[in-house]
């Protein structure tokens, strides 16, 4: 190999793009939360991470090379976007969104199920530079987008670079068309069961038919996953869920942590199934700890033995 060739070569794992905020995390006894004027509740906590950024660090703690683009506020939850990441060991680069940094409240209960309540504020005409993320582009093995609005204007110039592409539609029902060109132009896609509900067979099959995914995978918590494969017959292939190894406390960042594993194990050239494994694992453990603190390190997933 010429010293060319060896200078050309993607030295950056994973490119993630967008989905970083606050969580503020507030625990309640049940979900539906029964109706009252005032209720209380054990310590609220904020939480910096959200989609995007629980994926940086899941995969940073993996020993996976990460660096993660995205908007942010010139704010306080910005100030700690940037301090998660920093202690994390994310390579982060942002710009100042005028809209400030997105935020959501969830409420999670006993059993570790969580409400979110969104906000992404996001304006609708903001779009990242080509100039700010062209040489990260040039130099990614695999790039993450979350769906943020401006995301989906990447995905030509990842295409021209022949970069393979991940998303994550959480809990898309199939039909909202804002989800659609994010499902259709991924090689990997994930989303939520819950979305789709029984529909969710119809709803990967209809990605594989008409978009350019390789793999599609349903996540459905502590029922496990769904995993099909453009050439893995028309019925979802179930991956049993794994037992996190202590009581589970808190399932945010979980759907995340399973991205993680999965990518990881892509990236080393693990057969998909196993890929699918190793996301169970890395789900399983990220339900372990409050917010998105749990995140499980290679060792530990090798332990797995998967």
């Amino acid at each position: 190999m010429s010293a060319q060739q060896l200078t050309d070569r993607p030295d950056l794992d994973v490119l993630v793009i967008g989905g970083s905020g606050v969580d503020t995390v507030v625990r309640v006894g049940s979900l539906p939360v029964p109706p009252a004027d005032s209720v209380g509740v054990p310590p609220i906590v904020e939480w910096p991470g959200q989609t995007g950024g629980n994926v940086a660090l899941g995969c940073r703690a993996l020993g996976l090379g990460v660096t993660f683009l995205d908007f942010i506020g010139d704010d306080r939850p910005g100030e700690q976007v940037r301090e998660r990441l920093a202690d994390g060991g994310v390579d982060f680069e942002h710009l100042v969104s005028p809209s400030g940094t997105r935020r959501a409240v969830n409420l999670v209960d006993a059993t570790g199920r969580r409400m979110s309540f969104y906000d992404p504020r996001d304006s609708g005409d903001l779009r990242m530079p080509r100039d700010f993320y062209l040489p990260h582009l040039r130099r990614a093995r695999h790039v993450h987008l979350s769906i943020m609005d401006f995301a989906r204007f990447l995905y030509d110039d990842i295409a021209e670079l022949g970069v393979t592409v991940s998303t994550d539609l959480h809990d898309w029902d199939g039909v909202d068309d804002y989800h659609r060109e994010f499902a259709l132009r991924s090689d990997v896609v994930f989303l939520s069961a819950a979305g789709a509900g029984g529909r969710i067979a119809s709803v990967m099959r209809e990605i594989l038919r008409e978009g350019r995914a390789e793999a599609v995978i349903a996540t459905a918590g502590a029922g496990g996953s769904y995993l099909m494969t453009r050439d893995g017959g028309r019925t979802p292939r179930p991956v049993p869920a794994t037992v996190p190894p202590t009581p589970v406390v808190d399932s945010n960042g979980a759907g995340d942590a399973y991205v993680c594993g999965f990518l990881y194990g892509r990236l080393g050239g693990r057969h998909i199934e196993d890929c699918a494994r190793l996301g169970a694992v890395a789900g399983a453990y990220a339900c372990t700890g409050v917010g998105s603190s749990a995140l499980i390190g290679p060792a530990e997933l090798a332990a797995a033995q998967v």
